[in-house]
């Protein structure tokens, strides 16, 4: 599931298919591709909102999505061959309307899957997954520091990412299950911040917790640097 951003790019869609590798793509409305004509012949090259505005009604499916605010799209979906890739591709034309001209919003997707599995509801019901991976982004950066990192080899980059994948996972996971709720707060932890919340609380009080029982080492570490416990 990929933005417009780099489904317009020609290169990286091509490694994607070089690695044989299964995508949904967004796409410019001005792409260029090749339908089959009328007559069977020559194929007729045309811009994909000019093949949106050839589309009649009763091609595009109704479709609601179980979102946690349900949004209805209309969505139509068709073959074509396009510049830069051998073969055909299955396009989806999905707006916030049932007529072209009453729409606010329109969207153009490609995929490499297979017809009979790239239908109007595959399409929408796939990529709208994708939030999930923003807010995923979201979390990270925010609040876990994703990006915040002083390497630069592979191996460590790869150890601070799974850091933080098992930090989120772990938030998650007691956000979810109401395992800080319990004990660590006084309200529901309806968000990934409210969970984390209840996290540096419950951590805070370990740590105090078991410097209390063990002042002993750590006043021997704190003289072991010169300086003195108080």
């Amino acid at each position: 599931m990929i933005d417009s951003s780099y489904g317009n790019n020609r290169h990286f869609v091509q490694q994607l298919e070089a690695k044989k590798l299964k995508y949904i793509v967004g796409v410019a409305k001005n792409r260029r591709m090749f339908l089959a004509s009328d007559s069977g012949a020559a194929r007729v090259k045309a811009r994909l909102d000019e093949v949106a505005k050839s589309k009649k009604p009763e091609d595009f499916t109704e479709i609601t999505l179980p979102l946690e605010k349900p949004r209805t799209v209309w969505v139509a979906t068709f073959s074509a061959e396009t510049i830069g890739l051998e073969g055909e591709r299955v396009f989806a034309i999905a707006m916030n309307t049932p007529t072209l001209t009453e729409k606010t919003e329109v969207d153009y997707f490609m995929t490499n899957v297979s017809n009979s599995l790239a239908t109007a509801q595959w399409f929408v019901q796939t990529y709208s997954q994708r939030n999930w991976v923003e807010v995923f982004y979201r979390e990270a950066k925010g609040w876990l520091g994703l990006s915040e990192y002083q390497v630069r080899d592979k191996i460590s980059l790869y150890r601070h990412w799974i850091l933080v994948f098992t930090a989120y996972t772990f938030i998650l996971w007691h956000q979810l299950t109401g395992g800080f709720r319990r004990r660590w707060a006084n309200k529901d932890l309806t968000t990934f911040v409210d969970a984390l919340s209840a996290f540096r609380t419950a951590i805070s009080f370990r740590f105090v917790e078991w410097l209390n029982h063990n002042r002993d080492v750590f006043t021997a570490y704190k003289a072991s640097l010169g300086f003195i416990w108080a």
